[in-house]
């Protein structure tokens, strides 16, 4: 196998890239108002909430809001995108098995701030929600 080839297959077994667990879009409303009743953290950037399903399923499930406020339809994307990259990189790695989290974008910060900042802020976040959890 060539060096390209390997990367490939190692690629198709975990999407993600940085972790073994399955980052799940949460799509459905009812998700979304779950998370926002359990617990949340504020960060420059965006608001995190989330909240353990208590299924013991091994999947992360994520969701992002952007609202009007954001701004038009490209500050919104733009936003979006970026909560999603966040998302990718970090939760992969640190979120909690069987947890739901909502990522909520901030006017002006989310898509002025710097990405390393942002990812600084997600880190120290889900550290902040899960330690609050465990209390």
């Amino acid at each position: 196998m060539t060096p390209t080839q390997e990367a490939d297959t190692d690629r198709a077994e975990n999407p993600i890239g940085f972790s073994a667990v399955s980052l799940v879009v949460l799509r459905k409303r009812a998700d979304f108002l779950k998370a926002a009743s359990a617990r949340r953290q504020g960060t420059h950037g965006f608001l995190l909430q989330g909240r353990d399903r208590g299924d013991g399923a091994l999947t992360v499930r994520v969701g992002f809001t952007a609202s009007k406020k954001i701004g038009n339809a490209v500050l919104r994307n733009r936003a979006k995108r970026r909560l999603r990259a966040l998302a990718r990189e970090v939760l992969a790695a640190r979120a909690n098995p069987g947890w739901d989290y909502v990522l909520v974008a901030r006017p002006e910060t989310t898509v002025t701030r710097p990405y390393a900042d942002l990812s600084l802020d997600l880190t120290q976040a889900l550290q902040s929600l899960h330690r609050a959890a465990r209390r």
